[in-house]
């Protein structure tokens, strides 16, 4: 799963209707985890074999990191035609996704630990409970050699997991987890003639579950008292006073 997002040096502006960034001034890239994602999946079909297939939802714009997806070495894509993802929760993309490759009947489903733009983090968690699958999230290290799958997951103040789990299986990705291949020319040759199908989410599937009021930028206020009304040990004690009550910090 790859999922496409502004480059994280664009310029964000928001558009006069408030609802959501200017697109227009937009350039993008494929969303960091995901890219260890394919790139993880990429290593375990060189040590076990099998093929690697690359789903990504949005408008025509998506196929840019689809292509290129294919140029590092996937075997095959599936893009989910759909316009406005403004409008799908986690919950509706997860959705989605998971009626696009449910056919499919995949060993191993990995994607990106969370988005670079919305960072929900759910919508793995989301499809592999829709799939019926088993998941692990926060993954560092994927060990495909057993007889079960073994994955070493990221904890809390530096401690780590290795944890064995039956396949199929759902594995969210931390980024760093390997080094990203660039594609190479002969991919980018080879990847114009690899397939690539188009599918529409049903009408009633890409319901929303969620709306955007309005979107704005941190409000930037300042006020300014002064304390003792000039007289220093008085306005002393007065700060100490608000740094204890209000601040909190002696």
């Amino acid at each position: 799963m790859m999922k496409q997002v502004a480059s994280k040096d664009a310029i964000l502006r928001i558009n006069k209707d408030a609802t959501w960034i200017e697109e227009g001034d937009l350039s993008y890239e494929v969303s960091e985890s995901d890219g260890y994602a394919l790139e993880e999946g990429l290593r375990l079909k060189e040590k076990h074999g099998g093929e690697v297939v690359v789903c990504s939802m949005g408008p025509q714009r998506v196929k840019s990191v689809i292509k290129d997806a294919l140029a590092r070495g996937a075997d095959r894509a599936i893009h989910v035609v759909a316009d406005d993802l403004t409008k799908f929760s986690p919950y509706s993309a997860a959705k989605v996704l998971a009626e696009a490759i449910h056919d499919e009947q995949p060993d191993l489903i990995m994607t990106g630990l969370q988005s670079d733009d919305n960072g929900y983090a759910q919508t793995g968690v989301i499809m592999a409970e829709m799939l019926g699958m088993p998941h692990a999230t926060i993954v560092i290290e994927v060990d495909a050699s057993g007889e079960s799958l073994r994955v070493k997951r990221e904890l809390e103040s530096g401690w780590y997991q290795w944890y064995s789990m039956p396949t199929p299986a759902l594995l969210t990705i931390q980024s760093g987890i390997s080094q990203i291949r660039y594609a190479s020319l002969k991919g980018i040759m080879a990847a114009k003639k690899k397939e690539l199908k188009e599918v529409t989410p049903a009408v009633e599937t890409r319901a929303p579950h969620q709306r955007i009021e309005k979107i704005y930028l941190p409000e930037k206020t300042k006020q300014t008292q002064f304390l003792g009304n000039g007289d220093a040990k008085a306005g002393a004690i007065a700060l100490a006073e608000k740094l204890h009550t209000e601040a909190r910090i002696i």
